[in-house]
């Protein structure tokens, strides 16, 4: 059998909702499946207030991921059996949010200057109730409008950190989100170590507290995959991988079950949920 560590749904940047991507993993005859929402836990709360967490036919391990505050580098914490009702998380969440309204008004609004026919309410209509707006989104809007042909390739024009659209938003520093995982009773792992595209900034990250690195990744190649099982080996960590799964066209991989872990790294982290 075999799981999956990593996945989005439809309250961050995914296109499934909460209970399509539980049935989707079940379909796809997932043991274990983690939801990893950016910086959100809403649809966690959808699952738990409508009786489908816990669930018979599959274990559902309630996570999160956060954007790290970084100068140069992209950062990603992934923070695994929090306590979704953690005041001090919540708050801390109402926060990041807002940054995320913030940033996202001041993208359209570039986007608007550099001669695109785009407003917030059509951005509104692709994020479809989420309630942590991102640049997928606004991404995802551009290609539906015809200005690009993938996602993919408008965060290579025009979203990407140093392109003309891109606005930085309030980010949280690697230490305040190991230790907000922590405190709500959660495992901090960083997320895709390759995309940090820094693996002294990666090991000086490992020593701040994390407990887990995310080794098994779609883009990760077979030799990244080894350098950060030794780096896990060395700094005493568990090891987690995942899919990072979103369901958004021309983002692999396109369906859930395709890229997946043994159940072994799944046990590690599984706890049975308090009723």
């Amino acid at each position: 059998m075999s799981s999956d560590l990593h996945t989005h749904t439809s309250c961050s940047d995914g296109l499934l909702a909460p209970e399509e991507l539980v049935e989707a993993a079940k379909e796809a005859g997932l043991s274990y499946i983690a939801i990893t929402d950016h910086d959100t836990v809403a649809g966690l709360h959808q699952l738990y207030e409508q009786g489908l967490y816990p669930q018979p036919g599959i274990r559902i391990i309630p996570g999160i991921e956060f954007s790290a505050h970084h100068e140069t580098s992209e950062i990603h914490i992934l923070g695994y059996n929090i306590d979704i009702y953690n005041k001090e998380l919540g708050d801390r969440l109402n926060d990041v949010v807002e940054g995320r309204w913030t940033r996202f008004s001041t993208m359209v609004e570039k986007l608007q200057g550099l001669g695109y026919d785009i407003n917030e309410t059509d951005v509104l209509e692709i994020a479809d109730g989420s309630t942590s707006i991102s640049r997928s989104h606004i991404a995802q809007t551009m290609v539906k409008k015809g200005y690009f042909p993938t996602v993919a390739d408008t965060f290579a024009q025009l979203l990407e950190k140093g392109k003309p659209a891109y606005v930085s938003h309030y980010r949280l520093e690697p230490e305040e989100i190991i230790d907000l995982i922590k405190n709500s009773g959660g495992t901090p792992v960083l997320a895709h170590p390759k995309l940090v595209k820094d693996d002294e900034l990666v090991e000086e990250l490992l020593k701040k507290g994390i407990e887990g690195i995310e080794a098994i990744y779609p883009r990760h190649t077979d030799e990244d995959t080894r350098r950060y099982l030794e780096m896990a080996d060395k700094y005493h960590l568990l090891v987690t991988g995942g899919s990072d799964f979103h369901g958004i066209a021309g983002r692999l991989p396109k369906f859930l079950g395709e890229f997946t872990v043994p159940d072994e790294y799944a046990e590690e982290l599984y706890r049975e949920p308090e009723l």
